[in-house]
């Protein structure tokens, strides 16, 4: 099958090197601009939306192989030859794939919270309440929530969820994300990277310590694939480290793309 060709929407802020930023599965860039906003003083910082989240386009076939080839033409296309990367979880997981795919165009990569490795199936249930939503009987925001709280125990994801909520062009409200295809793919997106190759560049693999994303088990699996990989933990956060602890996180990420 021929792969399919996409331009992904983006939100570009400040000057100076081009600094790429990926979000997590049912996000969007937006989710990232508290750490755009702490880089962009000192960088050209690029929020992306991946393909089937935010304004990107909807696409049947989701692998990594295929949205490290989105974000790689997305360079392309801005003149960027190469740039550092972050990812959080599912975006992580691209940006170690661009790395080893595209090794010439990372300089620094910054993985928040996920390994290259494969995970067990953990959102069957907001799967369950994101298809449950009829939006031929919906008429507001409330009735939405009701239906992804008999699916979803956590409020602040469901607050994460209600983020892709929007009207369509008749006026009715729709997923921005294709949510249909992520849950077909889901299989793909969970799955561990595969590559023949090394990325040899430096990365910091940032892991929130009551989050079981990153395991000592998984250590052989980073460094195999980067080598020169360096681990720090943010105290007191989960998978949502970068949102639980912005001062802390972000001044990790800014340090070590300026080299620090």
């Amino acid at each position: 099958m021929r792969e399919q060709s996409i331009t992904l929407y983006a939100e570009a802020f400040g000057q100076g090197q081009d600094v790429l930023l990926l979000h997590g599965l049912f996000g969007m860039g937006s989710n990232l601009k508290g750490v755009a906003r702490a880089l962009e003083a000192d960088f050209r910082v690029h929020c992306l939306d991946l393909r089937n989240h935010g304004l990107s386009p909807h696409t049947a076939d989701m692998s990594y192989p295929l949205m490290a080839g989105d974000v790689y033409r997305y360079m392309q296309r801005q003149g960027i030859e190469s740039c550092h990367v972050l990812g959080h979880s599912m975006g992580g997981k691209v940006a170690m794939q661009l790395a080893l795919q595209y090794p010439e165009c990372v300089d620094r990569l910054v993985v928040a919270d996920i390994s290259p490795v494969a995970y067990q199936a953990n959102h069957d249930n907001v799967f369950a309440g994101l298809l449950a939503v009829d939006f031929e009987q919906v008429v507001n925001r409330k009735d939405v929530e009701k239906v992804l709280k008999h699916h979803v125990e956590e409020p602040a994801v469901i607050q994460f969820l209600l983020r892709n909520l929007y009207r369509d062009y008749s006026g009715r409200y729709s997923w921005r994300m294709n949510v249909a295809a992520l849950d077909q793919c889901y299989n793909n997106i969970k799955a561990c990277l595969n590559s023949d190759h090394v990325f040899e560049g430096a990365v910091l693999f940032l892991k929130g310590e009551h989050s079981d994303y990153i395991l000592p088990a998984h250590k052989e699996a980073i460094l195999q694939l980067f080598p020169k990989a360096d681990l720090k933990v943010v105290q007191n956060t989960g998978h949502w480290l970068h949102a639980e602890k912005p001062t802390v996180f972000n001044q990790q990420v800014v340090r070590f793309f300026k080299g620090v």
